[in-house]
C-alpha cells in the first residue's frame, strides 16, 4: 500500500503535497521527514490515520466506506452505485485525497490507506468478496466442480478457471435472483436476513449438512459459506444482488442546518462582560475557602455531594457552578490532594495564578476546560455523576465539547441556534465517528458548561468563545500539566483582555452601610468586599451590606480596624456611618479571650510546679501558673512530656478520663509530600510536577516543524535527485566512517536506508541519538533527538555506533 502511496506522491505538485501536509500534521512533526518514501510511511501510520479519520466531515466517511464495498471503484461507479451525480462525490473524494487517506491510481481507480481498511470490519455491513471464499484452503476442486454443476456452469478446467466462472456468474444480480427465486421455501427469508442483517450470523451447523433444507442449498449453489459450524458469511456480492439495484448506500453531501434566531451582539458581548470576570472571581473564592478548609474526598473517589453543596452556600456560588468550577480548577492545577490537611487545597501554583493578571487567570481556565475529559453537569439517569470522579466517557466528553463548539462558531455573528436538536445533527454531520447517544447526553451539558464560562449567551457563541473553537494548537489532554499554545494564543488573548475590560475596580459606599458596584467587579474587588461585607445580590449590579457580624469577621482573620478602612479607602469614599462600625466594633473585638493550650500539667505538690514553671531548660514550653497546682504548656503532651523527662521529672501522661496511660512509641512513618489528583481517581506526588513546587522555567518551544509548503517544495526538489543511496551508502560509509568495525558501518547505513534509531559516539566524546540520516559529501546528516533538530556529524569522527531502542 504505501508503494502505491509514494507512487502518488510523487506524481503530486507543491499545492497539493503542501495541502497534505498542512491537513496532516502528524507527516512532519519532529523528526520531520525529507524524503517521500519517509512521508508515505509516516502518512500511512494505522495510528495517525485513524487520528485524521476522527476530524473528517460525515461524507467523506460514507464515501471511503462505500469505497471500501466496491471492487475497483472510480469516481463515476462510486457516484452511480451512491445514486449521485459526480459533482457532488468530486469535492468530498478530493478531501480525502488532501488528508492522504485516498488517493486515484491508475484508471483512476481509488487507493486506500490500509488504516482505513482497518476502520470498518464490513463495510456498509457487506463480507468479503466471493473470490474470498473459493480461493479458500478448504474448497477443493471436487467442491468447485460441484457447485459448477449446481450453476449450470462448465466443470472442466483448472482451478483458477473454475472460480473466474463461478466469480463471473454469482457476480451477476440478475442471475442471483432468478436463481434464489426457484429455491426451496424459507431460502428468501433466510438470505434476506444475510443480506441485511449479516454479513456474519450464527447458524444451526446441522442445517448446512441435512439434505433438502434452505442453508444446504444455499451452501451448494454458492450463495452461503461457513467458516466454522456454528457460522455462516454471505458473501459481497450475494448480498448486494439479494439488496436489489434499487439499493444505494447513505450519502449526505449537505450538512443538516441548525435552526437559528437573530440575537443582539451588543448584549452577547455584554453578557460576556459579566460572566468573564465572574469565573475568574468565582475560582478565586473557591480555591480560597478550600485553604481554609480542605475539601476532604469520599473513599471510591471524588467530592461528596454534601461538600459540594457547603463550598457553593459559603462561596455564594450555586451547585451547578460549583461543580464546574472544581473540576477546572482541579485540571487547571490550582487543586490538589495534600495528605496531611486530609482533603484538597490549593497549589503554589495558585498563588502565582492569583497574582497574574485578569487576562492570564482567565485563559489558565479555559484551557483546563478545553481539555477536561469529564462533564461536569452530565446527568446519567437523571443524576449528576461525582465532582472529579471517573468519567467513563473520558477522552470523548472532550471531544464532544469541541466539536459542538466548533459547530456554533459556524454560525453567523448575530445568530443564535434556536433548537438543540438540529444543533446536535449538525455536529454529528461535521464528527460523525463521536457516539451519537453520547453526543446528545453530552451536548447539554457542554452548553451550560459554556454558559457559565462566558463562551456562550443567548444560545450565540461569544468572542471568547469563537476563540477557544478556533484555536488550531493541539489542545492537549487531561494529564497535559503544560500547554502552553492554547493559553496564550494570541486571539484567545485579545478576546480575553476583551472580556474583562469592563471589570468595575471601585464601588460606591452608601450611608446605609452598602457597597453598590455597577458592572462586573475584579476579583480583587469582591475579594475585599467578601472579606468584610456580606453580598446581597449579583448580576449586572452586585450589593454588599456591613453589619456587625461581617466587620468583625475580618478582625478575626488578623485584620485591624485602620487596615481594613484604609483598604476600603483605595476603592471608594467610606461614609461616617460606615467608618463608625468598623471601628466600633474594633473597639469591642477582643473583650473576651479565648486561648489554645498544648496540654496541662498538674501536681499536688506547689512548690514542684513552681520549680518546673521557672526552669530556665523548659523555658521553651511556654508555661504557665493558672493556679498553684496547675500549669499549661504551650506545646503538645508528647513534647511536654519528653522534655520534663530530659531535664530529670518523671511525668506520666493522663488521657481525657483522667486515667493514667502509657502509650508504645510507634515508629514514625515517612513524611508525605502533596499528592495532586489526576483523572480517573489517580494521584501523583507534587514533586512529579515540578511546575507546582517552584517558579516554571520560561516557556520554550523546540524547533517548530517547517511551514507546509515550503517543506513540500523541498520534498518534491529532493525527490528529483537521484541520489543513488542503494549500494552508495554502504560505500561512501565503508570509506569515510574508518573508525567503525564493519558491523556498526552496517548500523549506520541502516539509520541512512531506512531511518533507525542509532546512538553514535564523537572522537572527543559527544553522544547524540539520531536517525533519518542522509549523507551530504563525507557527513552524516541527520535528526539528534537531543537537539530536536537535524545536524551533520562528520563520518571520520564517528567512533562508535550502537542500537537505540
Amino acid at each position: 500500500m504505501e508503494d502505491h502511496l509514494l507512487g502518488w506522491l510523487r506524481t503530486l505538485d507543491e499545492d497539493r503535497l503542501g495541502r497534505i501536509l498542512a491537513n496532516r500534521p502528524d507527516a512532519i512533526a519532529a523528526p520531520w521527514p525529507r524524503r517521500l518514501d519517509t512521508l508515505a510511511q509516516r502518512l500511512s501510520n494505522g495510528f495517525a490515520v485513524m487520528e485524521a479519520l476522527r476530524g473528517l466531515p460525515l461524507p467523506c466517511l460514507q464515501l471511503a466506506e462505500t469505497a471500501l464495498a466496491m471492487t475497483r471503484p472510480t469516481p463515476e461507479s462510486l457516484a452511480a452505485f451512491l445514486d449521485a451525480p459526480v459533482d457532488d462525490v468530486t469535492p468530498w473524494l478530493e478531501h480525502l485525497y488532501d488528508h492522504a487517506l485516498a488517493w486515484p491510481g491508475d484508471g483512476r481507480v481509488i487507493h486506500l490507506a490500509e488504516g482505513v481498511t482497518r476502520w470498518w470490519a464490513s463495510p456498509l455491513g457487506l463480507g468479503e468478496p466471493l473470490e474470498h471464499y473459493l480461493n479458500s484452503w478448504s474448497i477443493s476442486n471436487d467442491a468447485l466442480q460441484a457447485l459448477a454443476r449446481n450453476l449450470g456452469l462448465p466443470a472442466q478446467g483448472n482451478k483458477r478457471r473454475a472460480i473466474a466462472r463461478a466469480v463471473e456468474a454469482l457476480g451477476d444480480g440478475e442471475r442471483v435472483r432468478s436463481l434464489v427465486s426457484q429455491a426451496p421455501d424459507g431460502t428468501v427469508a433466510l438470505l434476506e436476513r444475510f443480506a441485511w442483517q449479516g454479513p456474519t450470523l450464527d447458524v444451526d451447523g446441522g442445517r448446512f449438512v441435512t439434505p433438502g433444507t434452505p442453508e444446504r442449498w444455499c451452501a451448494d449453489h454458492g450463495l452461503l459459506f461457513r467458516p466454522s459450524w456454528h457460522v455462516g458469511e454471505i458473501p459481497r456480492e450475494i448480498a448486494l444482488a439479494l439488496r436489489g439495484p434499487g439499493y444505494h448506500p447513505p450519502f449526505r453531501p449537505v450538512a443538516p442546518e441548525v435552526a437559528t434566531i437573530p440575537v443582539d451582539p451588543e448584549e452577547v458581548d455584554h453578557l460576556m462582560t459579566l460572566a468573564a470576570p465572574h469565573v475568574v472571581e468565582r475560582c478565586a473564592a473557591l480555591l480560597d475557602n478550600t485553604s481554609k478548609t480542605p475539601l476532604p474526598l469520599l473513599k471510591t473517589g471524588g467530592v461528596g455531594v454534601r461538600e459540594v453543596r457547603r463550598v457553593a452556600k459559603e462561596t455564594g456560588c450555586d451547585e451547578d457552578e460549583t461543580r464546574l468550577l472544581l473540576e477546572v480548577c482541579a485540571v487547571a492545577r490550582l487543586l490538589a490532594w495534600d495528605e496531611q490537611s486530609g482533603g484538597m487545597i490549593p497549589t503554589e501554583r495558585f498563588d502565582r495564578w492569583r497574582l497574574d493578571e485578569g487576562s492570564a487567570r482567565l485563559r489558565v481556565l479555559l484551557a483546563a476546560w478545553w481539555r477536561m475529559e469529564r462533564s461536569s453537569l452530565r446527568r446519567i439517569d437523571g443524576k449528576y455523576g461525582t465532582v472529579l470522579g471517573d468519567d467513563p466517557a473520558g477522552g470523548t466528553v472532550a471531544r464532544v465539547r469541541r466539536a459542538v463548539l466548533s459547530a456554533l462558531a459556524q454560525l453567523p455573528s448575530g445568530t443564535a441556534f434556536a433548537d438543540r436538536d438540529s444543533l446536535v445533527a449538525n455536529v454529528h454531520w461535521h464528527a460523525p465517528l463521536i457516539d451519537l447517544p453520547l453526543l446528545r447526553a453530552c451536548a447539554p451539558a457542554v452548553l451550560d458548561e459554556a454558559r457559565l464560562l462566558g463562551l456562550l449567551a443567548n444560545n450565540a457563541l461569544t468572542d471568547l468563545g469563537r476563540a477557544l473553537a478556533g484555536l488550531t494548537a493541539k489542545p492537549g489532554d487531561e494529564n497535559d500539566d503544560a500547554v502552553p499554545m492554547v493559553e496564550h494564543d494570541p486571539t484567545l488573548v485579545e478576546a480575553a483582555t476583551r472580556a474583562l475590560a469592563s471589570v468595575r475596580r471601585s464601588a460606591l459606599f452608601g450611608p446605609d452601610l452598602t457597597a453598590v458596584v455597577t458592572g462586573p467587579p475584579s476579583a480583587e474587588l469582591a475579594a475585599l468586599l467578601d472579606r468584610v461585607a456580606e453580598r446581597e445580590s449579583r448580576g449586572a449590579a452586585s450589593v454588599w451590606r456591613f453589619t456587625t457580624e461581617s466587620v468583625r469577621r475580618a478582625l478575626d482573620r488578623g485584620h485591624d480596624a485602620d487596615e481594613l478602612l484604609d483598604e476600603l479607602a483605595t476603592v471608594g469614599t467610606i461614609p461616617q456611618p460606615l467608618e463608625y462600625l468598623v471601628r466600633d466594633t474594633a473597639r469591642r473585638h477582643g473583650e473576651v479571650t479565648v486561648t489554645t493550650v498544648g496540654c496541662v500539667v498538674q501536681a499536688a505538690d506547689t512548690g514542684l510546679l513552681a520549680e518546673i514553671a521557672a526552669h530556665r531548660r523548659l523555658g521553651r514550653l511556654g508555661l504557665r501558673l493558672l493556679a498553684p497546682t496547675v500549669l499549661v504548656s504551650a506545646t503538645p503532651a508528647d513534647r511536654t512530656l519528653a522534655a520534663l523527662r530530659e531535664v530529670g521529672y518523671s511525668p506520666v501522661p493522663v488521657a481525657d478520663t483522667g486515667e493514667i496511660t502509657i502509650h508504645r512509641a510507634r515508629a514514625e512513618e515517612p513524611g508525605h509530600g502533596k499528592l495532586i489528583l489526576l483523572p480517573g481517581g489517580q494521584v501523583a506526588e507534587l514533586s512529579d510536577f515540578p511546575g507546582l513546587e517552584v517558579e516554571p522555567p520560561p516557556h520554550v518551544l523546540a524547533e517548530p516543524p517547517p511551514d507546509p509548503y515550503e517543506h513540500a517544495r523541498r520534498l518534491l526538489s529532493a525527490s528529483r535527485q537521484d541520489d543513488g543511496k542503494n549500494g552508495r551508502t554502504w560505500a561512501v560509509i565503508g570509506r569515510m566512517a574508518t573508525r567503525l568495525p564493519t558491523a556498526q558501518q552496517s548500523l549506520l547505513g541502516f539509520v541512512v536506508d531506512r531511518g533507525v534509531r542509532a546512538g553514535i559516539t564523537l572522537s572527543d566524546g559527544l553522544t547524540a541519538t539520531i536517525s533519518h540520516g542522509e549523507l551530504r559529501g563525507g557527513a552524516l546528516d541527520a535528526w539528534c533527538e537531543e537537539a530536536g533538530d537535524y545536524l551533520e556529524f562528520p563520518l571520520a569522527e564517528i567512533v562508535e555506533v550502537r542500537g537505540a531502542y
